[in-house]
């Protein structure tokens, strides 16, 4: 295996052995100590390792192939302004599989989960790698300005994996979903009422993404105490400033439901309960069996029913004491890459004629989706 320095950063990443026989891209730069602030270059910065396995576990791993991690010191460091240790983010990664979602999410993207359900492997286009960069240096500083706090996605690396010429690339977020607490039901919400309703097809999962009209016909609420929803609007109210700042639209708010009370009803009915209720959306998968890794890496005191260690479902918030049901919430902003260009303006021109210039589509500029977009979450908070 040999690694290489790459990208305008490329010496200062340096070279750390030509051939090694194990190690994992992850933890390459763990020996590295970190500047006490980011340089430009580290924005254009990558690491290369190219695998040569030849005759070794040929059955299981491709012969030769090469992994490329983008901005290996800025993701370091947001993950640690999100209070992820990288030894426990590396053994989240490889310690086992990772699990293959069984649907996809907008635009037929591909997801994969950590095997504990705490981190989302969401398979992108060279488009999107292009536009992370373009965002990453606002994106990071905002991050260490607001000190973590954020209902954006948590990126936490960025990857490229070649194998047999064929390119893949990744970027890997923080679940939006507990790894503990399954989610009953989920919503997909953008603000907009055109063709915003979840298809038939869609209604057949196990746990389908429901959108804008579904959540206004369900008669759903979101039902959090007034420090809660001034929280949460706040943060809300900030992340989408930035957003259309960026020139970045057609993002949703992921709301993912847990029911305390059906959850203790089936604890009840199977004592051995495989907590097989799974499902992922562009952001967020549900649900992890109690036996899990996940459960038994969390803090020493064992979690009660609706309970949550805020430390890692950071998007969580409980129902008030006078909600019709006792519920958790998990709710966060997902798909921030769509840039309004010149595709976008066509696509809002078509729609327009289609609909006519009143109609609430989803493709509007960024000031006005951002403006729509906090609007209606303000509406839905009870």
């Amino acid at each position: 295996m040999e690694t290489h320095g790459g990208g305008s950063a490329g010496p200062k990443l340096g070279r750390r052995g030509k051939r090694r026989e194990s190690g994992t891209v992850i933890n390459e730069l763990s020996h590295i100590q970190i500047p006490i602030m980011l340089m430009p270059d580290d924005f254009k910065a990558y690491s290369k390792i190219k695998v040569d396995n030849h005759l070794f576990n040929k059955e299981n791993m491709p012969s030769h192939f090469k992994f490329k991690e983008y901005c290996p010191l800025v993701f370091r460091n947001l993950r640690e302004r999100f209070s992820i240790d990288d030894q426990d983010f590396q053994n989240s990664l490889t310690r086992s599989a990772p699990i293959p979602s069984e649907s996809q999410g907008r635009s037929g993207a591909r997801f994969h989960t950590s095997y504990d359900k705490r981190y989302l492997i969401k398979i992108i286009t060279s488009e999107d790698v292009a536009e992370m960069h373009n965002i990453l240096k606002k994106y990071h500083q905002y991050i260490v300005e607001c000190h973590g706090n954020t209902l954006l996605p948590q990126f936490l690396g960025m990857y490229r994996l070649t194998v047999d010429g064929d390119e893949t690339y990744m970027i890997v977020t923080r679940n939006v979903f507990s790894h503990r607490l399954s989610v009953y039901k989920k919503y997909d919400l953008k603000g907009s009422t055109v063709a915003r309703e979840a298809s038939d097809k869609e209604k057949t999962k196990e746990l389908p993404t429901y959108k804008d009209n579904d959540f206004i016909n369900d008669g759903q609420k979101i039902y959090i105490d007034e420090d809660n929803k001034k929280i949460f609007l706040e943060k809300l109210r900030k992340d989408v400033e930035l957003l259309a700042q960026l020139k970045l639209m057609d993002y949703s708010l992921l709301v993912g439901i847990h029911d305390v009370e059906r959850a203790e009803q089936e604890e009840v009915e199977s004592e051995d309960n495989e907590g097989e209720d799974e499902g992922e959306s562009d952001g967020g998968v549900a649900g992890s069996p109690p036996d899990s890794p996940s459960n038994t890496l969390d803090s020493t005191k064992p979690l009660g029913p609706g309970e949550f260690d805020p430390s890692i479902d950071v998007y969580a918030i409980k129902s008030h004491d006078s909600a019709p049901r006792k519920e958790v919430y998990f709710m966060a902003v997902i798909d921030i890459l769509t840039h309004y260009d010149a595709k976008k303006k066509a696509a809002h021109a078509a729609k327009t004629v289609k609909h006519g210039a009143g109609a609430e589509i989803s493709t509007v500029n960024p000031e006005q989706y951002s403006k729509r977009f906090y609007d209606f979450i303000t509406t839905i908070l009870s």
